[in-house]
């Protein structure tokens, strides 16, 4: 992948100077040349296989290891979470849902909002409550609220956004 590339790249750049820089300042600069690479147009690998997503796993883990000074076999959990850093598949769902909140509660994105309707159920059956694979949890559609993401929306701006994923998502955040 070019994004993972890119960031080791600067990876090793802000580890050539970290000892020359305060752990605030390299904080604030893992995050605007590591983790905005990452971040960028991330809600397209929604779905994508665990593979694609642990290279981008490990670049962040390295930026942890990096800006907190840590040893390079140290585990990264603790690090992403003294930093307040989400993992990256975290972070494909948080934009994900983000993304789809919006769509529903303001004008904004406007070529979403007319792809992406609401759709109401009249009565609520047995099967009203969901498994969602992606949180392991039953999620409640006591809202009714499903929703219809049309074939051209899904196929070519996302290619693995479905309607399942942004209901399971929606109903997760609440």
């Amino acid at each position: 992948m070019a994004v993972t590339r890119s960031c080791n790249f600067h990876t090793q750049a802000i580890c050539h100077v970290r000892h020359l820089l305060s752990t605030d300042l390299a904080q604030t600069l893992a995050c605007s040349l590591i983790l905005t690479r990452l971040d960028y147009s991330n809600s397209v690998l929604y779905g994508a296989p665990a593979s694609s997503i642990q290279k981008l796993q490990r670049v962040q883990n390295n930026a942890a290891r990096i800006v907190l000074q840590a040893p390079r076999r140290s585990h990264a959990k603790p690090l992403m979470r003294q930093l307040h850093w989400l993992p990256v598949q975290h972070r494909i769902d948080y934009k994900v849902s983000v993304l789809t909140y919006k769509t529903l509660n303001t004008s904004v994105p406007q070529y979403l909002s007319q792809r992406i309707n609401r759709r109401v159920n009249a009565r609520t059956l047995r099967s009203s409550l969901r498994r969602c694979s992606s949180f392991r949890s039953l999620v409640p559609t006591s809202r009714n609220v499903l929703f219809d993401v049309p074939r051209r929306l899904s196929g070519t701006h996302f290619p693995r956004l479905s309607s399942e994923a942004t209901h399971c998502l929606y109903s997760y955040l609440g």
